[in-house]
């Protein structure tokens, strides 16, 4: 269900922003328009199955990172950058935990469908290849536009232009202040293939909602695929089209939200695979689907209410400040350590539960 909701909600929050980099080029074109429209193309793609959605990621980054590194040289050559000052005290330590907490959310996100793909490897792929490809595959990009969008953003600090350019169009608004004035038309074309970039994120996000919907229950196997697809992109339109306008506090508080959920599925699935499984060879593939042979679950659900307790106890939204997440920074807005504790509870308890699961029962 969690993620369901996650293939869900990263759709929406992708879109939204594909839908800005729109309207910053033709500001007549209204959000839910560009929201529709990228929604679409991205059904189109994962309707046709697994290859077709693999080769189109195999080559739709190409363009996308050509024009980033444009956006690097447009902005170096600017000017406008500026190493702002950071303050140190308990007030700047816990917004760097909160902020911490949203680039944790958002890096980890892929970890609980990435079997979705691993799964057409070949029997005999190595398992550390695949391990190094995916880590450079996340950490290269991740950190190249996460720092480069830290670059800009600092623009709206002491240049006007720029400050206007994202309250008018977010992050939209942004690119194009750092590509318009230099290139004209070519900047434009450069933001519309930036905003179709969005099909190339959304594509394993509902090409995966299916597998997650089929697990469910065998009735939901018997509903062709296409269909989930169709159903999983009516709904996250359905969310992004009233979250257009409301984009910053719709991102934040969902990839935190997010975060805490994967950091109890991975305080679980990491101590099953290592500690319990003892790798690989723990594993028997034939009894996937053979619920007498498969562990009861109660060590799982037992360590993932504690896992929100720890989330709960340690989380700074602006709809709640956990007791804990209280004591860091100032008391008015606290530090998010939500994540780290859910992680920490999850882990203690699921070890703690699963030695006695695997004693009593005997899987």
């Amino acid at each position: 269900v969690f993620n369901c909701l996650a293939c869900l909600g990263w759709s929406a929050v992708n879109v939204i922003v594909g839908a800005q980099l729109i309207r910053a080029v033709n500001g007549n074109v209204p959000g839910y328009a560009g929201i529709i429209i990228i929604s679409a193309c991205t059904f189109i793609i994962t309707l046709f199955g697994y290859k077709v959605v693999h080769t189109y990621e195999f080559y739709s980054w190409i363009p996308c990172f050509i024009i980033f590194l444009i956006v690097l040289g447009e902005f170096a050559h600017s000017g406008k950058f500026s190493n702002l000052p950071m303050n140190v005290g308990s007030s700047e330590a816990g917004s760097v935990l909160s902020f911490a907490a949203s680039v944790f959310g958002f890096a980890t996100g892929w970890t609980s469908y990435a079997s979705d793909y691993t799964c057409y490897q070949p029997v005999g792929a190595s398992r550390v290849r695949i391990y190094l490809w995916v880590m450079a595959g996340l950490m290269f990009p991740l950190c190249f536009t996460e720092m480069l969008g830290l670059a800009i953003a600092t623009a709206t600090i002491t240049d006007p232009a720029y400050a206007t350019a994202y309250q008018d169009n977010a992050v939209g608004g942004l690119l194009a202040a750092v590509l318009f004035p230099p290139l004209g038309t070519f900047g434009k074309f450069c933001l519309v293939v930036l905003a179709l970039s969005i099909i190339g994120n959304n594509c394993p996000n509902i090409y995966s909602l299916t597998f997650s919907l089929q697990i469910l229950t065998h009735y939901a196997q018997k509903v062709p695929r296409f269909l989930w697809t169709l159903i999983g992109t009516i709904i996250y339109v359905a969310v992004a089209i009233p979250g257009y306008s409301h984009f910053e506090s719709v991102l934040e508080n969902f990839m935190l939200i997010i975060g805490y959920w994967l950091a109890i599925y991975e305080s679980i699935s990491l101590p099953e695979h290592f500690i319990f499984k003892k790798g690989t060879a723990g594993y028997t593939p034939e009894d996937y689907d053979k619920p007498s042979k498969l562990p009861p679950s109660i060590a799982a659900l037992g360590a993932f209410c504690f896992g929100v307790f720890g989330a709960v106890m340690g989380m700074s939204q602006i709809w709640f400040i956990g007791p804990i997440g209280k004591l860091i920074g100032n008391p008015a807005y606290g530090g998010d350590i939500g994540f780290e504790l859910a992680f920490g509870f999850g882990f203690v308890s699921y070890c703690t539960f699963r030695y006695f699961e695997l004693k009593h029962f005997g899987r």
